[in-house]
């Protein structure tokens, strides 16, 4: 296990600034494939290829049959999965490591011209930029170049997972036999060899399969959580910046309207007041009175920029 204790250090930093689903993607790849690789699957397989016997004595048949049988050591194949797998995290926990030693010293920038200035705006004036990613205490915002770097580190984690599987699956497949028939030369003719502890190799064997295929699935799980929470987020700051149509109140129809019926009412009072006694009197005053109702009409139009005739 001392082997992996740099991996597994610089693995537990990049917990503080993962999402929920990637600290468990953490603790899967923690136990159930270094921590068993470590202490179990190395016992299991031991030195295999002094335990590859086959029945003759033909020098050199035994080393090509176990080379054809096994391009590459389980237990090595695991360990090359797990680095592989392991290192878009690490390329991502660098980039935050990068962004939070940026933002903190121009977090102490900040702090020594306000001391000096009394006045920490002066200095944001200068055209330095404010941290945005990180904060104080550490931790980091999923956004911007960060959330990118997640992003990226998530899709090579799949693309690495799912190629290691299908990788297994074309070099040995999911399980081993007890006898395994030779060939090639410099073998006389075809040769029985035998391995050992097939069944306990096989049982490890579909173990690492289901635990890789989880690792796979939480990634997915994962890459789909975080672009549905980015697609809503741009919905929504979408529709924030969106300015609703208002419609206008129709002023000029109110008062178009409002002056028509001024005319009609001082019309018909008018014809009222000429069927009484003084009848000329009253028709004159129709006429005067229809002129400063459309004068007033027409004044009122000018304040809205328009003429009736």
């Amino acid at each position: 296990m001392g082997e992996w204790d740099l991996l597994s250090r610089l693995l537990d930093q990049v917990q503080t600034h993962s999402t929920v689903i990637g600290k468990v993607w953490l603790t899967v790849l923690f136990v159930f494939r270094i921590l068993v690789l470590s202490t179990a699957t190395e016992k299991v397989w031991g030195d295999e290829q002094s335990d590859f016997v086959c029945n003759t004595n033909q020098p050199g048949c035994k080393n090509v049959c176990y080379d054809h049988a096994f391009p590459i050591s389980h237990v090595r194949f695991w360990v090359l999965q797990i680095i592989s797998v392991a290192t878009p995290t690490l390329v991502y926990l660098g980039h935050v490591l990068h962004v939070i030693h940026a933002e903190r010293k121009v977090r102490l920038k900040i702090q020594r011209q306000a001391e000096l200035d009394e006045d920490a705006h002066l200095f944001l004036k200068k055209g330095y930029k404010v941290p945005k990613y990180s904060h104080s205490n550490g931790k980091i915002n999923l956004r911007g170049s960060i959330l990118r770097s997640y992003l990226l580190n998530l899709v090579a984690r799949i693309l690495l997972e799912l190629g290691f599987i299908l990788g297994q699956y074309f070099l040995y497949g999911f399980t081993l036999q007890a006898r395994y028939v030779c060939s090639m030369s410099p073998c006389p003719h075809k040769v029985d060899c035998f391995l050992s502890r097939p069944t306990e190799k096989s049982m490890f064997i579909w173990f690492m399969l289901v635990v890789a295929c989880v690792s796979l699935l939480l990634s997915i799980v994962e890459l789909l959580h975080l672009c549905v929470k980015v697609a809503g987020e741009c919905i929504a700051r979408r529709q924030d910046y969106t300015v609703t149509p208002v419609t206008p109140p129709l002023l000029e129809r109110k008062a178009f309207k409002n002056r028509e019926q001024r005319i009609q009412d001082h019309y018909n009072l008018e014809r009222q007041d000429s069927r009484g006694p003084g009848a000329g009197m009253a028709k004159g005053g129709v006429g005067a009175g229809l002129n400063g109702v459309a004068k007033g009409s027409w004044t009122e139009d000018n304040n809205t920029g328009e003429v009736h005739i």
